[in-house]
């Protein structure tokens, strides 16, 4: 179920050397988080402005970076000793806001039901994970269709010009993602429960 998310070690690795540098500059995470969602807008203006083809490698090089600070800021935050309930909720907005602004660049180019829905649709595996973790259950990340799988989408739509069809992939494979993430965190909060008492009398 982790897709491309299963790469996410290895590419904390790769990144390793640059967190590094960051430690030593004394960068803010919420800067890294901040610069996530500027980057992403700048998908969205080379995907929405550029012709298809042309805008591919731009969408690439800043959807990397996109998913390279996601990564980093909150593993700063751990490495300079910054980690707070504040910088938390910063980082899940930076992601949502990253999410649907990337989308945006598809306004020009598809209708704009198709995008909302797929907008939509891609909020949804994380807050599947975010009421899990609410509930206690781990934070579940990855998926058919997660955000590294969405980015890889986009970058595809900005080479072939096949807006439609990966919106509709988009659309559908976070929903699918959605659902396998609930039917797991429900099988592990089930088994988490505690059995019920029985009452004398057949009373509950």
């Amino acid at each position: 179920m982790n897709g491309l998310y299963a790469l996410k070690p290895w590419y904390a690795e790769t990144l390793s050397g640059v967190r590094a540098a960051l430690v030593r500059r004394e960068v803010s995470p919420d800067a890294l988080t901040l610069a996530g969602v500027v980057c992403a807008a700048g998908a969205a203006a080379a995907l929405a402005l550029l012709p298809f083809g042309w805008s591919a490698p731009p969408v690439a090089v800043l959807l990397a970076a996109r998913l390279a600070f996601a990564n980093l800021d909150g593993a700063l935050a751990r490495d300079t000793g910054r980690t707070s309930r504040r910088g938390a909720l910063l980082n899940e907005l930076g992601d949502r806001a990253a999410d649907l602004v990337v989308l945006a660049g598809f306004l020009p180019l598809a209708p704009l039901w198709l995008v909302a829905t797929a907008g939509l649709a891609a909020t949804l595996p994380s807050w599947v994970s975010l009421a899990g973790a609410a509930a206690g259950a781990g934070r579940l990340n990855g998926g058919p269709v997660g955000k590294t799988e969405r980015c890889a989408l986009v970058v595809l739509a900005a080479a072939s010009g096949w807006c439609t069809p990966i919106l509709v992939t988009v659309a559908a494979g976070s929903a699918l993602t959605a659902c396998l993430r609930l039917a797991r965190l429900w099988r592990e909060l089930a088994a988490d429960a505690p059995a019920e008492a029985a009452v004398p009398g057949g009373v509950r």
